[in-house]
């Protein structure tokens, strides 16, 4: 069953982030405090996937009103291979096309062969022709 991302399955998706290979998670950013923030600038477009009472797979997305991104998509390893990623992105991608938006962007490490595997395979195409940047404004943010 996919429902929306609650807070209090915050613990449980937390796990799920750390126990993947490939994932860059940061302090702040994905402290509970931080996700509790995402959650709250984005009430409908953000899911989890729950199987057997366990939780199956999870995806953060948002937008800026302007473009959506899709952060943290991730399937257990035994629930994979079962379609859960391309539903937990349908069903993203619907709640984002409610608000409005026409385009999604997301980053994946080149490190990451299986996510950047997935993400081919349903169709997100790879850039070339542009240079990702960032800056810490708050160095703690590691």
């Amino acid at each position: 069953m996919i429902r929306l991302f609650e807070i209090s399955d915050y613990e449980a998706v937390y796990d799920l982030w750390e126990r993947t290979d490939g994932m860059g998670l940061r302090s702040l950013d994905d402290s509970k405090e931080g996700v509790e923030r995402f959650l709250k600038r984005n009430p409908t477009t953000n899911f989890v996937c729950e199987l057997d009472e366990n939780l199956a797979g999870v995806i953060l997305s948002g937008h800026d009103g302007r473009r959506g991104y899709i952060y943290h998509a991730v399937v257990e390893p035994k629930y994979r291979n079962q379609g859960l990623g391309q539903q937990l992105v349908d069903h993203a991608l619907s709640a984002l096309e409610q608000e409005g938006i026409k385009k999604v962007a997301l980053v994946v490490f080149k490190s990451n062969i299986l996510g950047n595997k997935f993400w081919s395979s349903i169709k997100f195409e790879e850039r070339d022709d542009l240079i990702y940047r960032n800056k810490a404004i708050d160095l703690s943010n590691v």
